[in-house]
């Protein structure tokens, strides 16, 4: 079973969006538990691997981030397939990273 995980700072304005689009990218799979985990100060993010807030490691690694990209509490943001900036990563940018952890 992949280990989901949702890395947040504390009122990250977007976790709820980051959520709901999890949750849609998830519906029609089999069930799977997704934790969240809110992360206090930069060595806790250091050692979670947070990139940012909303951060989402699956199996312990975060498919968004560039390598090397550096721990981060700040705000993320997610590119588009048109280059928009937005909170969270588009819902098919989410299957195909859990498609790609072996979650199809």
């Amino acid at each position: 079973m992949v280990e989901l995980i949702l890395l947040t700072v504390s009122a990250c304005p977007n976790a709820a969006a980051f959520e709901e689009r999890l949750a849609a990218a998830l519906a029609g799979h089999p069930p799977v538990v997704v934790r969240r985990r809110e992360v206090g100060d930069e060595r806790e993010a250091a050692e979670a691997g947070m990139h940012g807030s909303p951060t989402l490691l699956i199996d312990g690694v975060d498919p968004f981030a560039p390598p090397g990209q550096a721990p981060s509490m700040s705000c993320r943001l997610y590119r588009d397939a048109a280059g928009h900036l937005a909170g969270a990563p588009p819902v098919e940018a989410l299957r195909q990273a859990l498609a790609a952890a072996g979650h199809d």
